[in-house]
């Protein structure tokens, strides 16, 4: 499976994370802990997996999986966790994986057209987490709505690169 591919369900996956959030602003914040941990885990492996079985930098994908896979797992294990800490998690995960995908862009300028897609997401994902983190005693429905706005937006950015390179790469082209 071609990288965009991958990038097409990555962003499916953030696009659905992101309306589920809007649908359900009630939610509890174990609810809103689930929902992170299993997008957290789900993304650190689809970049793990892009590590492996992709050109490009691959050190980029296996930090970007682990800063993931970490945060999800960390969640999982601590259920209980105070609103607080969650918030600095999404917050936190959030800027290191927008100055990974800006990296990523910088990088990828001279091989594909439409890098600025991935940096912009990289710029939004880092403007996301330093809101989330300068405003941490936000409500639940708020956080739960600025982490589907967030979700949304990165999931729209991602298809739209996704199709990019899609439509810049033949398929008799390996990947």
């Amino acid at each position: 499976m071609d990288v965009s591919r991958f990038l097409l369900i990555r962003g499916a996956i953030a696009l659905v994370a992101g309306i589920v959030a809007f649908v359900w602003p009630g939610i509890t914040i174990a609810v809103l802990v689930g929902i992170f941990a299993a997008y957290a885990v789900i993304d650190g492996l689809t970049n793990l997996f892009l590590a492996f079985s992709g050109p490009g930098s691959a050190w980029m994908h296996v930090l970007q999986g682990i800063v993931g896979l970490t945060a999800g797992v960390m969640t999982f294990f601590w259920p209980g966790i105070t609103a607080l800490v969650l918030i600095i998690f999404i917050g936190a995960r959030a800027i290191v994986v927008g100055a990974l995908e800006i990296a990523a862009a910088i990088r990828l300028r001279r091989v594909i057209h439409g890098e600025w897609l991935l940096a912009f997401s990289g710029l939004v994902s880092i403007l996301f987490g330093v809101l989330v983190v300068a405003f941490p005693a936000a409500g639940a429905v708020g956080i739960s709505w600025m982490l589907g706005a967030y979700a949304i937006f990165i999931g729209l950015l991602l298809i739209g690169l996704g199709f990019k390179l899609h439509t810049a790469v033949p398929a008799s082209v390996p990947a």
